[in-house]
């Protein structure tokens, strides 16, 4: 499996309550209905570690895929770069990082 992290700011410009609301709403639809994607979470990031320490980004979102080759297809499409492009005009400092998913569990609550 093959997991898209994106580690980001706002620019100041951005107003944080419409971004979440765009970001909650039509974004996570369109994420959800990119080719491949299995998964997608957004978190606003509250803390890091060790104690005290400021976390360098407010936001991350994870996207995940079967494969390498569905991501590329998806990714980098040429009409979602061009959305990209344009999202990232909100973003500030963001990083991109592509992982291959080697170990994977979970624990599920019983009821």
């Amino acid at each position: 499996m093959i997991r898209l992290t994106v580690l980001y700011n706002l620019h100041p410009f951005v107003d944080e309550e419409e971004f979440l609301e765009w970001r909650l709403g039509e974004h996570q639809q369109a994420n959800m209905a990119a080719f491949g994607v299995l998964r997608s979470d957004f978190a606003r990031i509250r803390e890091a570690w060790p104690p005290g320490a400021d976390p360098p980004y407010r936001f991350m979102t994870t996207a995940d895929w079967p494969d390498m080759e569905s991501f590329r297809r998806d990714f980098f499409d040429p009409a979602a770069l061009e959305r990209l492009q344009e999202n990232l005009k909100m973003l500030k400092d963001p990083i991109f990082l592509i992982g291959e998913i080697l170990a994977s569990d979970s624990k599920e609550e019983q009821a």
